[in-house]
C-alpha cells in the first residue's frame, strides 16, 4: 500500500501539482488507510503551533521591507565605495553586498531580486559580460540561505527538533569559505579577462560618507542575532522586531516606499510567508506518520543490513539531493526528504548541526542548477539576459558550490566547532 502511495505521490509531482497539494493529499490517504483522518486534521493544527515556525512569515515580511525599500542600494553603494577600485572590483561589491543583505534577509531569492536590480545593470555597464554578471549575482544571492538569520536554518530546526541557534552559528564558516572562493574566481577572471577598472579615486570623506548611511542597516542583524544570542529575545521576537525595523528604515531613512505602499509592500510579504507555511502545515504531519509508522525503523535496519556507512550515506544524499534539486524547488525537496532522512542520522551518528548545514548547501546548488533552478530565472529576467548564457555563466560558480559541498560534507568541524565553542550542549 505505501509503495502505491508513493507513486501516487510522483505522479502529482509529474503533472505540475503544487507541492502542498502532493504532500497533502499523500498525507491524508496514509492516515485515512490508518483510520486516523481526524489525526491528520489535528496534527495540522498543531504543528503550525510553534514558536520557532512563527520566526518564518516575520522574517519574510522583513525580507520584502528590504527587497522593496531601498535598503541595497546602501549596502551596494558602502560596498563601492570601497573594493570598486579593484580589477573585478563591481563583481567584489556584489559578493560583499550579498553577503551584507543575507545578514538581514534570510531568502536567498530576494537578495539575488534585491541586489540584481542594482548590480546586473552596473557590471554590464563596466564591460562585463551578461553571463559573468549574472553568476556573480546568481552565486552569492545564494548566501541568503548560508548566512544567518536564514529561513532555511528555520525550517529545517523545525523538522529536525535541533537548536536554530546553533544552526546559524554553524553556517558562519561555510559561508565565510563561499565568499572567499567565490571572491577569488571573480579577481582570476577578471585578470584573465582584463576587465577595465575604475581608475576614479574616491575621497575618503565620500567612503565614510556612503559608509555612514549604510550603518542603519545593520541594526537588523544586530537585532536578531544580538537579542538571541545575548538571551534577550526569543527567534520568534527578534524576527518580528526586524520586520518592524526594516519597515521604518525603509520609510524613514531610505525611503524606498510610502506610507500608501505600505499594505502593499505588506501583502506581498504575506503571500510569500504564506505559500511556505502552508507547505510546512501539510509536511510535518506527512513526516509524523513516516515516525509512528516504524518506516523509519525499517530504513535504519535495511542500512544496517548493507552495512552502509556514514561517508556512503552522505554520499549517497548528496547525490540523491543534488538530482532532486533540478527539478523540484528548493523548499520542496527539503520537505519530501527530511521526514525520511532525519531517524537515519542517530544509527549513522551524523551530527544532525553537521547535516543541517550539508542540506542548506546543497539548497544553494539547486538555486543553480538548470533546468529549474530559481536563481537562474530570477537574475535572466532582471539582468534580461538570455536563460543560456545564464546557464553558461552560472556554471564556474556551480562548481564551486560543488567543492564546497565536498568540504563541509566530509569535514564536519567547518560547521560544528563554531556552535560547539559558542553554545556547548550540556
Amino acid at each position: 500500500m505505501i509503495g502505491i502511495v508513493f507513486l501516487g505521490f510522483l505522479a502529482l509531482l509529474a503533472i505540475g501539482a503544487p507541492i502542498f497539494l502532493a504532500l497533502g493529499t499523500t498525507g491524508v490517504v496514509l492516515f485515512y488507510q490508518d483510520d486516523a483522518l481526524l489525526s491528520f486534521a489535528q496534527r495540522l493544527i498543531d504543528e503550525l503551533n510553534s514558536v520557532p515556525l512563527l520566526a518564518v512569515p516575520y522574517f519574510v515580511i522583513a525580507a520584502t521591507f528590504m527587497e522593496r525599500g531601498g535598503i541595497a542600494r546602501a549596502l551596494v553603494d558602502a560596498a563601492q565605495a570601497w573594493v570598486g577600485q579593484i580589477r573585478g572590483g563591481v563583481g567584489l561589491v556584489g559578493i560583499t553586498a550579498c553577503a551584507l543583505f543575507a545578514t538581514m534577509c534570510g531568502s536567498s531569492v530576494a537578495t539575488a531580486i534585491a541586489m540584481g536590480t542594482i548590480l546586473i545593470p552596473a557590471m554590464l555597464r563596466s564591460g562585463y559580460s551578461g553571463g559573468f554578471a549574472s553568476g556573480v549575482v546568481a552565486s552569492a544571492g545564494t548566501l541568503g540561505i548560508l548566512i544567518p538569520p536564514s529561513l532555511a536554518f528555520v525550517i529545517y530546526g523545525v523538522l529536525a527538533d535541533v537548536s536554530i541557534p546553533r544552526l546559524f552559528l554553524a553556517g558562519v564558516i561555510p559561508a565565510i569559505l563561499q565568499i572567499v572562493m567565490i571572491s577569488g574566481y571573480i579577481i582570476w577572471f577578471s585578470r584573465k579577462n582584463n576587465y577595465a577598472i575604475d581608475s576614479s579615486a574616491i575621497p575618503r570623506s565620500e567612503k565614510l560618507h556612503k559608509t555612514l548611511l549604510a550603518l542603519p542597516t545593520l541594526l537588523i542583524p544586530l537585532i536578531v542575532l544580538g537579542g538571541l544570542y545575548g538571551g534577550f529575545m526569543t527567534l520568534s521576537e527578534s524576527a518580528a522586531v526586524s520586520a518592524v525595523v526594516a519597515y521604518f528604515l525603509a520609510l524613514f531613512v531610505y525611503k524606498g516606499i510610502t506610507v500608501k505602499e505600505t499594505f502593499a509592500v505588506l501583502a506581498v510579504g504575506v503571500r510569500n510567508a504564506s505559500v511556505i507555511m502552508i507547505i510546512v502545515a501539510v509536511a510535518l504531519p506527512f513526516g509524523h506518520w513516516i515516525t509512528e509508522s516504524g518506516l523509519g525503523a525499517k530504513l535504519v535496519g535495511q542500512l544496517h543490513d548493507w552495512d552502509i556507512k556514514g561517508w556512503q550515506f552522505l554520499l549517497f544524499l548528496n547525490l540523491v539531493l543534488l538530482f532532486l534539486g533540478m527539478f523540484l524547488e528548493v523548499l520542496s525537496v527539503l520537505m519530501i526528504m527530511m521526514p525520511l532522512v532525519l531517524p537515519l542520522l542517530e544509527p549513522l551518528q551524523i551530527d544532525p548541526i553537521h547535516f543541517g548545514v550539508l542540506v542548506v548547501v546543497n539548497m544553494e546548488i539547486a538555486l543553480l542548477s538548470p533546468p529549474l533552478g530559481l536563481n537562474l530565472f530570477v537574475v535572466s529576467d532582471i539582468g534580461k539576459v538570455p536563460l543560456s548564457q545564464v546557464i553558461r555563466g552560472t556554471t564556474p560558480f556551480f562548481l564551486i558550490l560543488l567543492v564546497l559541498l565536498g568540504m563541509v560534507t566530509y569535514i564536519p568541524i567547518l560547521s560544528t566547532w563554531l556552535p560547539e565553542l559558542l553554545m556547548p550542549t550540556m
